[in-house]
């Protein structure tokens, strides 16, 4: 399931195709990585409900499958084999607790919607991703969209930057635009915003050109558009395309949002000085820039083996980084109008196995959201004293979805045309969770 998600260039004609005319594309000094998000400025947006409570989206994903009990879910008077090698805390939010591996997110939970209670019924890593990325369970006829493709489908530019955004690559295929255009792809910022020398290849110019040479590569690339006049279709999507290209590299507030070096050194040790807590915090300098929405994956939690040695390795980073997002959106006045939420594809197996670790379960995990007209300090659902199943306010992917969407203004019931004209709903089966909702 792995996808390099980069948008495709239209064909231009039966006698060149793709790869031919990026070859003769290249001799213009734009990259060819430049995503076709950057057609979405032109295209018809969908109708949008009205009074959106959220502008912008910040959405981590950690691949691999979070443990919940060992986290969000900790079952304190389970036996051992259950509750697992982590004692329990307090949060701010009386009578709720999380793992002593959350020790920061525990003291922003009073803003903080912990919903205890996701379920569903995929278990392999690739169906279950697709199931959380999408709202959809995944069917051998169609690949549907995720959340930030359709955003950007449904929203458009804004500020002259790509609506949808991934830090740093949307390699994995379910952050893609499944039955969409490619236009509606995320931007991949390629690098790694905690490197030295961070910078995002395809805004600016590594060399400084005059406007004598700009203008003479923009005639060349008319002179090329004119061989395919014969396609006036493919020529004018290109064009568009080359132009919102054009303009967002010259985009002074474009290039300004992916410069994260202008952050202060303790804003930037606040996050922490690792992958995680960059990635975050170049998130939020997007998102008040005028992203839409923000895709982070971050990998490496299959813990079958070992998990109290791999958990206190890898969860004190996303709990200072999300913890700091959190305290940082608030105290700018962006997180009422900008959700965050973290989630995986499931959860793990109640009870520790033979070999220390938690297999896959689907059946019940938890998922952190914060702001975007989400209560503060609210806990949803619960589950069995053994972590197992929800025992109440079960949510499913495609409730998550609905809800996120309305709050962004896009009416989750709306349909999207795939390929055939077969019209299909953005969300099926999906209820917006009011319970939710401030």
């Amino acid at each position: 399931m792995l996808d390099d998600a980069s948008p495709t260039l239209p064909r231009l004609g039966s006698n060149l195709n793709r790869r031919d005319f990026l070859a003769r594309s290249t001799s213009l000094g734009l990259a060819a990585s430049l995503p076709g998000t950057l057609l979405a400025k032109g295209m018809p947006r969908g109708q949008q409900r009205p009074g959106p409570k959220a502008d912008a989206v910040i959405q981590i994903y950690l691949g691999g499958g979070l443990s919940h009990i060992d986290t969000f879910d900790p079952k304190p008077d389970a036996p051992v084999d259950v509750r697992g090698p982590f004692r329990s805390i307090p949060t701010k939010v009386d009578d709720q607790r999380f793992s002593e591996l959350c020790r920061n997110l525990a003291k922003v939970a009073d803003k903080l919607t912990v919903v205890r209670s996701l379920t569903h019924t995929e278990a392999a890593h690739e169906r279950g991703a697709h199931n959380m990325l999408t709202g959809y369970r995944p069917s051998p006829a169609i690949v549907y969209p995720s959340f930030g493709s359709v955003v950007s489908h449904e929203l458009g530019v804004r500020n002259d930057l790509p609506p949808y955004v991934c830090i740093p690559t949307a390699r994995q295929a379910d952050l893609g635009t499944g039955y969409l255009s490619s236009a509606f792809g995320a931007f991949s910022v390629g690098s790694e915003p905690s490197s030295s020398g961070f910078s995002v290849k395809d805004l600016g110019s590594s060399v400084k050109l005059s406007e004598e040479r700009v203008a003479r590569r923009r005639r060349m690339l008319e002179e090329l558009d004119a061989g395919f006049a014969g396609n006036a279709d493919g020529v004018r999507a290109t064009k568009s395309f080359y132009q919102q290209a054009w303009s967002l590299i010259d985009s002074p507030t474009a290039q300004k949002a992916f410069k994260i070096e202008l952050e202060k050194k303790a804003t930037r040790d606040r996050y922490g000085r690792n992958v995680i807590g960059q990635r975050l915090l170049l998130a939020r300098r997007l998102v008040a820039a005028g992203v839409r929405f923000v895709a982070i994956p971050f990998g490496g939690w299959d813990h079958h083996e070992n998990i109290s040695t791999a958990m206190r390795r890898r969860m004190p980073a996303v709990d200072q980084a999300l913890a700091a997002l959190i305290a940082d959106l608030d105290e700018r006045s962006m997180l009422d109008r900008t959700m965050v939420v973290l989630s995986s594809e499931f959860g793990r197996t109640p009870r520790i196995n033979g070999t220390r670790g938690r297999d896959h379960w689907p059946r019940a995990f938890s998922v952190v959201a914060a702001g975007g007209g989400l209560k503060r300090g609210y806990f949803h659902g619960r589950t069995d004293p053994n972590g197992s199943a929800p025992e109440e306010g079960a949510v499913s992917p495609a409730d998550l979805a609905a809800t996120i969407f309305t709050q962004l203004g896009i009416d989750p019931s709306r349909r999207l045309m795939s390929p055939g004209d077969r019209p299909i709903d953005i969300v099926r089966d999906g209820r917006v969770v009011r319970e939710l909702l401030a």
